[in-house]
């Protein structure tokens, strides 16, 4: 075939930020701040939850674990952009690059599989409140998480190995900031429809199926709201759902401009800036929107903290 004689490509060059040369330090400046901000939320918020028994339930449980998420999740992608931002060469290994888009992909779906998991805590804690101790017992929460978990994983592996068995023999200027799979598949020197196929039927599957199976739990939670008699009680019961639904919304829209829309509406700029919001922004605010908005979970802060300022002698 034609690539034969060429060189295979050992390393990608980011792209990603080489419009903004003349920002790069400040870039460095504001992401670092916000990644430090982001480490140190999600700290709080784990070490609340593990601390305080009140805070032992179920939901907590899944707000631990989507905090650990989001911590993993800016930590393969972060600290390699930090760095790449004061560098004059900005690359990555091939094999560095695979590992990236693995970790990458199997956090990102086992978040996706974790939103769902935790729109059914809550129609089991609206629709069935008398039996959610029983049905969201600690092996049935272990379970969810891990079948999230599970099914990241067998995504990640089968997306990646499709795209890393690819030849890459032409360029190496990846116009991205980490590898995603549309800015690599680009430059591949060549991809089947069946590999094309094959991935954007596996993002349907980790976008679409956990959508669903939010909005079938949100048809019956809604319908049990609207038959509570009190307005007091039908704003409490929805309040307890409200900082998911602002969530879902983020991780969806960001997700689904990115892997669900037309390939001829591929934009690179567009991408990163979508990019940069969920890589960095919406892991500050994810853990923010549930825990800020929980009346009890500030009061276990304020606990905390002034144990930890206040100390027993």
């Amino acid at each position: 075939m034609e690539w034969t004689n060429e060189t295979m490509v050992k390393e990608f060059v980011f792209l990603g930020f080489s419009s903004l040369v003349g920002l790069q330090r400040l870039l460095f400046a504001v992401f670092l701040l916000l990644y430090l901000f982001t480490l140190g939320t999600n700290a709080i918020i784990i070490s609340t939850i593990v601390l305080d028994r009140a805070l032992h339930s179920p939901m907590y449980f899944f707000l631990a674990v989507l905090s650990c998420s989001e911590t993993c999740y800016t930590f393969v992608i972060v600290p390699k952009m930090l760095v790449d931002l004061l560098s004059q060469k900005k690359t990555i290994s091939f094999l560095g690059c695979a590992i990236q888009m693995f970790t990458f992909l199997f956090l990102g779906c086992s978040h996706s599989f974790l939103l769902a998991a935790m729109g059914y805590d809550r129609y089991v804690a609206i629709c069935n409140p008398l039996r959610y101790t029983v049905i969201m017992g600690h092996g049935v929460c272990m379970g969810l998480v891990a079948a999230a978990c599970a099914c990241g994983f067998t995504v990640a592996q089968v997306i990646t190995s499709l795209v890393f068995h690819l030849p890459f023999h032409s360029s190496n200027h990846l116009h991205h900031f980490f590898c995603d799979i549309s800015p690599v598949l680009k430059l591949a020197s060549y991809h089947s429809r069946l590999s094309q196929m094959v991935i954007f039927t596996l993002g349907v599957f980790v976008l679409v199926i956990p959508l669903l199976l939010i909005l079938v739990s949100y048809i019956h939670i809604i319908s049990a709201i609207l038959k509570i008699p009190s307005s007091v009680g039908r704003y409490k019961a929805f309040s307890t759902c409200a900082s998911h639904l602002i969530v879902v919304t983020v991780h969806y829209g960001c997700a689904s401009f990115i892997y669900l829309r037309p390939k001829s509406n591929y934009s690179s700029s567009q991408d990163t800036l979508i990019s940069v919001s969920y890589t960095i922004l919406t892991p500050l605010f994810n853990p923010m929107i549930y825990s800020l908005r929980n009346k009890e979970f500030k009061s276990a802060l304020r606990k905390a903290m002034g144990q930890t300022l206040h100390p027993v002698s």
